[in-house]
């Protein structure tokens, strides 16, 4: 098939290099200039394991090609994918300019049947306005559908190869079987393919995310409580685990959920609540508790140390999660202005994320290739991000190049006992060296 994918951003790129993998021919469309050149002379410009490759490789077998001209991308497209930011608002709620300016442009060059897909995640109700919006510019045949994407960042490639599921919203059996031929080579071993009507789609992602945040929000409210009374969270979660009606997944506490979901489709599902006349109030308070959790670290911190001024603060990890090099609502960017301002100086280590780093912070503070580097007379390390890297670090050394031995772990990578044994004072989330 010949597709479209309009925006080329970290779900656009994804998107449009596995459908060109599977041998459809994609052009990917962005008004950015600048952002298609870079792609054109093979600079990805995102950190995701795999897509550098499957871009390079696609775009060289001329099946990926870049483009800022909406005429040529859409009069050869059968399918066109809307994969345009919708970032919040202020009041929480999902901004639409780009997606209303990218519908308004494509309809002017819409010369037979095609159907157009919001892949971005949007409002309920947003796929029918992208159709209101055409239908005022075209009387061509059209169909609308809406096809959310679940990919997480670090696995994204992994995830749209092999999906759990593929969610799309349509309103034909035109615009269906042309869907289910689309993903029919992403389904050899089982069909995962779930049709349903457009609201419930545009629904689905909302409601997955959100239950995946208030996982998360859970867990830590549960690690604070086990501080207080001193139990072990690590305990818990392994006993709650065994419930097969709870599971495994995102039972971990730590510094709460960042990137660009999370934050965005929690602040956009209470929005959507509100201008329906219902408070979301489980949602709320899933969004308060995550804003709380990084600033209970920082308190952490201060009331053990008592005065930053003048301390030296080793960072490990920057990024939301690890391998992305994603900032956007790390906790790592509070928590280090938060040590700024009490007048801490910091010297940091990520695998990826420094130089996008550089561009918040500039020279405020230090920036270490190596994480050991990091650690020179630092009075405290404390782990934000939990790469790979860091969950068997040479303890020996870090105590030689640290001035004093405290650790505090927002992602509890390490075991209580051996750093005891080491010297160093740990604490992580959900247990405290307080209560023993």
């Amino acid at each position: 098939m010949n597709i479209c994918v309009i925006g080329t951003g970290y779900v656009g790129l994804v998107t449009g290099s596995c459908l060109s993998d599977s041998g459809n021919n994609v052009t990917c469309l962005d008004i950015d200039e600048s952002k298609i050149n870079s792609l054109k002379e093979g600079k990805v410009g995102i950190y995701e394991p795999g897509l550098e490759n499957i871009v390079l490789r696609n775009y060289n077998a001329k099946r990926l090609k870049f483009t800022t001209n909406y005429k040529d991308a859409i009069e050869g497209s059968n399918i066109i994918f809307l994969a345009v930011s919708t970032p919040p608002k202020d009041d929480g709620s999902a901004d639409l300019t780009y997606i209303k300016n990218a519908t308004k442009e494509l309809a002017k060059y819409i010369e037979d049947y095609k159907v157009i897909v919001t892949k971005s995640t949007v409002p309920v109700g947003t796929t029918h306005l992208i159709k209101d919006i055409i239908s005022a510019i075209t009387d061509v045949e059209f169909d609308v559908a809406s096809n959310p994407e679940f990919l997480k960042e670090g696995s994204a490639v992994n995830d749209f190869m092999f999906p759990d599921r593929i969610v799309v919203g349509v309103e034909t059996q035109k615009s269906e079987q042309m869907l289910r031929d689309l993903y029919e080579p992403f389904l050899r071993k089982e069909d995962r393919l779930i049709f349903v009507d457009i609201k419930s789609s545009e629904v689905s992602k909302y409601a997955s995310n959100s239950m995946l945040a208030t996982r998360i929000s859970f867990m830590n409210e549960m690690a604070n409580l086990c501080e207080k009374v001193g139990a072990d969270i690590g305990n818990v979660r392994k006993i709650m685990s065994q419930d097969k009606r709870i599971g495994k997944e995102f039972l971990y506490p730590g510094l709460g959920y960042g990137g660009s979901c999370f934050p965005k489709d929690i602040k956009a599902i209470i929005d959507v609540g509100r201008q329906n006349g219902i408070e979301m109030d489980l949602c709320s308070s899933v969004d308060k508790v995550n804003m709380n959790q990084r600033n209970k670290f920082f308190d952490k911190i201060q009331n053990y140390f008592k005065d930053l001024k003048g301390l030296k603060f080793a960072v490990w990890g920057l990024s939301f999660k690890p391998n992305t090099d994603d900032l956007r609502e790390a906790p790592s960017v509070d928590i280090i202005n938060k040590l700024l301002q009490h007048g801490a100086q910091i010297s940091v280590n990520d695998p990826a994320s420094m130089e996008n780093f550089k561009e918040i912070f500039n020279d405020k503070v230090e920036y270490f290739e190596n994480n050991f580097d990091a650690l020179d007379d630092a009075d405290c390390l404390v782990i934000n991000t939990e790469w790979s890297i860091y969950r068997q670090p040479d303890f020996a050394n870090m105590k030689k190049r640290m001035k004093r031995h405290i650790i505090f772990d927002g992602r509890n990578l390490y075991n209580h006992e051996k750093l005891k044994q080491f010297g160093f004072y740990y604490t992580n989330i959900g247990y405290s060296p307080e209560n023993e």
